[in-house]
């Protein structure tokens, strides 16, 4: 049985997101300790960014045709695809950057959806339990000042959730720069109540992709 993680914050001693991953990856580990957990860290090892492009238009050529670029990136978007599709479960932890989603992960996912086991209408991932960690350093939930500026929640819950078919869970940890940025520090109390709470979904979300791999199993 294999776990399979990603992560691409980009402070990985300080990563608020891995932080929140690592109780996932425990609950799972638990229930499995035999398991094998496979790692993509994009911050360690990022995707190039010129191997969506190649692998795109190698796409469209005959193979005897293909630039060694081309066929370089074809081969890391079928070894991605074979790290998502040969795991039972699925944990990424992605930070919100700029108010976007992190281009690691953008690149990441762009290059793994060109293999056409991963593409617009595929089902390799149909259903497969996966848990979704993010942290947003502000705080963009209704009713907040900057509601609607978080423009990456909403687009992985999309791809991952919609395009991929994954059975999702989303934890989402929002004011993480709160002891950090001092225009924040009357929010101390609720960061607290928000950093607990999404803790708690962790480990019980942990427990729950565990759970539904190990009834599959069974």
């Amino acid at each position: 049985m294999t776990l399979f993680r990603l992560d691409a914050s980009i402070l990985p001693a300080s990563s608020a997101s891995r932080a929140l991953a690592d109780l996932v990856e425990a609950e799972w580990t638990a229930s499995h300790p035999d398991s094998t957990v496979t790692r993509r860290d994009l911050a360690a090892d990022p995707v190039p960014a010129t191997a969506w492009a190649d692998a795109v238009t190698g796409g469209f050529a005959e193979d005897e045709h293909r630039t060694p670029a081309q066929n370089d990136a074809r081969a890391l978007a079928a070894a991605l695809a074979d790290e998502v599709i040969d795991a039972d479960a699925l944990l990424f932890a992605v930070p919100l950057y700029n108010y976007g989603v992190s281009q690691h992960f953008k690149t990441w996912f762009d290059l793994a959806a060109t293999d056409p086991r991963l593409g617009i209408g595929s089902t390799a991932l149909r259903g497969k339990p996966a848990t979704l960690v993010t942290v947003l350093g502000g705080n963009y939930a209704p009713g907040t000042p900057k509601e609607g500026w978080d423009h990456s929640t909403s687009w992985l819950r999309r791809v991952l959730g919609d395009v991929w078919g994954l059975d999702l869970r989303v934890v989402q940890r929002p004011f993480t720069l709160v002891g950090v940025n001092p225009a924040l520090d009357a929010f101390t109390d609720a960061a607290q109540e928000l950093k607990a709470d999404a803790e708690d979904k962790a480990v019980a979300y942990g427990r729950e992709i565990a759970a539904l791999r190990g009834s599959r199993v069974a």
